[in-house]
This record gives C-alpha cells, structure tokens and sequence, in this order.
C-alpha cells in the first residue's frame, strides 16, 4: 500500500515527475480537488443507492482521468530501427555491423 502511495504522491517517482515543478504543482492540485470533489460527492449520497451508484462511477471516472494525466505525462522509451517496419514490408532484422 505504502507503494502505491509512494508512486502517486511522491513528486520524486510518479510520472509528472519530468515536467517542470510549477506544472507538476498545478496538475496535482487539480487532480486533488477534483478528487475532493468526488469523495464529498460519494459521501453526502451514501444513503440513496441511485447516488451511491453515481459515486462509484465518479470514482471510476476519476481513476481513469488521473491514470490519463500520468500516461500523458510519462516519458516515451527510445525505440530502436528494428520496431518499425521499412516501407516495402521486408523485415529489419540484418546485421547491423555488416558482418
């Protein structure tokens, strides 16, 4: 649990982590209030079941938002020549050295 937390809240290891602070800052704060937002919403309906239905899909929606906000932000790796395919459809998987 310690983490999940960790990859989350930790501007040191979640994925805005290589944009700089002041964006960072500003994304966190509103994916903060709109999970504020959420939560009040889940917690003033927890009597009625049609709310209560409509909380979870915030909370769904919320997760899908905030995993939205950190694949956008997540470096891309490098790809190499060999995962794109030449433009005639043969393979690029040769000797690199010419050996």
């Amino acid at each position: 649990m310690l983490s999940l937390y960790t990859s989350i809240m930790d501007s040191r290891v979640n994925p805005l982590r290589h944009l700089p602070p002041s964006q960072a800052f500003q994304l966190m704060v509103v994916l903060s209030m709109m999970w504020t937002a959420i939560f009040c919403a889940s917690a003033s309906a927890w009597l009625w079941y049609g709310e209560l239905l409509i909380g979870h899909v915030l909370f769904a929606a919320g997760i899908i938002v905030t995993s939205l906000v950190f694949r956008a932000h997540q470096p891309r790796m490098a790809e190499g020549y060999r995962a794109h395919p030449k433009s005639d459809g043969t393979a690029r998987y040769d000797d690199v050295w010419g050996g």
